[in-house]
């Protein structure tokens, strides 16, 4: 089990407090926390994916450090930009190898 995540409280705990417990406890500890279904790693190239995909990129940063943090490489991260460029589209791409260039280098 990994260290659990207070984004949610540290972020939003005084101003949306219901969201964030949910965000902590539910997304982050029953969801993410699943890894007989999913590991860490294949969870966090999934929710990059996604992030990038809908061009998401405050959460995209996030997230793509957590990724590494859970194992992704940079070589990975390149190899899925790239992939999502002909589909999600090339700005993004460029956006999202700025952030990831950011956090791999």
């Amino acid at each position: 089990m990994a260290e659990k995540q207070t984004a949610g409280q540290d972020r939003l705990g005084d101003f949306a407090p219901q969201f964030a417990k949910l965000n902590d406890d539910v997304l982050f500890g029953q969801v993410w926390d699943k890894e007989d279904e999913l590991s860490r790693h294949d969870r966090s190239m999934i929710t990059v994916s996604s992030l990038m995909s809908l061009g998401l990129f405050p959460q995209l940063k996030d997230h793509m450090a957590l990724a590494k943090k859970n194992g992704v490489t940079k070589t990975e991260i390149v190899a899925l930009i790239t992939q999502l460029a002909f589909y999600a589209g090339w700005p993004k791409a460029w956006s999202a190898f700025t952030l990831a260039k950011e956090i791999w280098d």
